[in-house]
């Protein structure tokens, strides 16, 4: 059994929210499966050197695809994340993209990918608990502004919650949408700020949990650098990471 391996814990969770096994010819095993995935997933390794162990790699690489397609990683992650929560903090991280994941030919699609100072980039976009574990997350190309995707990301607040976030997100839009859900921002203000809004230090360093969970994350070698052409096949990577540490946070309490 691998490190990387689903505990028998983790795959009691697991088991009962992926698709039921279609009628017909027998196929690998889910477990076995997702555990071969897991392994590219943490290692960064290409799916062509997947260990035996685990089946054929064709088989774990296409039903990682098909599963995606399908929506499978976004219901999985929704289903064991809990969203409830008094604080939610937003940041960003940006990792590198590997030139096999710019050969896509994508039609005009917007697959995520920009050019910034370290090249070739794409940004993961997070939106967290108190915990700093990841509730909502997203996809932009590397240069983007962290203000481009926060509609998308903090329209599902709920009253009294407080809103952690760092000085880019320091926009009257921002606030005025954070506020009309009832949220309030602890954003710090901008230096050429005329109207200084209030602010509370001591709630902002709680942002230093949002800054671990992507420490955590890019424990993930298939996250910490994309290799992934598609992103939603990427965005799904990065799911199933926060899954993971989603799960293990549940078995460490239990």
């Amino acid at each position: 059994m691998s490190r990387y391996d689903l505990t028998d814990f983790e795959w009691r969770i697991i088991q009962p929210l992926l698709p039921n096994k279609p009628r017909g010819m027998p196929r690998v095993d889910d477990r076995r499966v997702l555990n071969g995935i897991l392994w590219v997933l943490r290692s960064g390794a290409p799916w062509r050197d997947l260990p035996e162990r685990y089946g054929p790699r064709t088989t774990c690489y296409n039903r990682f695809v098909r599963w995606q397609r399908a929506g499978v990683w976004d219901r999985l992650m929704s289903a064991i994340t809990a969203r409830e929560g008094s604080i939610q903090m937003i940041d960003s991280t940006s990792v590198r993209a590997h030139q096999q994941a710019a050969t896509t030919k994508g039609g005009g699609i917007d697959h995520g990918l920009g050019r910034s100072r370290g090249g070739l980039t794409t940004k993961i976009h997070v939106v967290a608990n108190a915990q700093g574990l990841p509730i909502r997350i997203g996809l932009t190309a590397g240069q983007a502004h962290d203000g481009q995707i926060v509609d998308e990301l903090l329209n599902h607040l709920g009253p009294r919650t407080i809103v952690l976030a760092d000085r880019a997100y320091d926009a009257d839009r921002i606030r005025e949408m954070i506020q009309t859900q009832g949220a309030t921002p602890n954003i710090p203000p901008k230096r050429n700020r005329h109207w200084k809004p209030c602010f509370s230090k001591r709630l902002y360093r709680e942002r230093n949990l949002i800054e671990r969970f992507f420490s955590k994350l890019k424990h993930f070698r298939r996250v910490a650098t994309r290799y992934e052409k598609l992103a939603a096949n990427f965005l799904a990577m990065v799911q199933l990471a926060s899954t993971r540490l989603w799960l293990r946070a549940y078995e460490s309490t239990t």
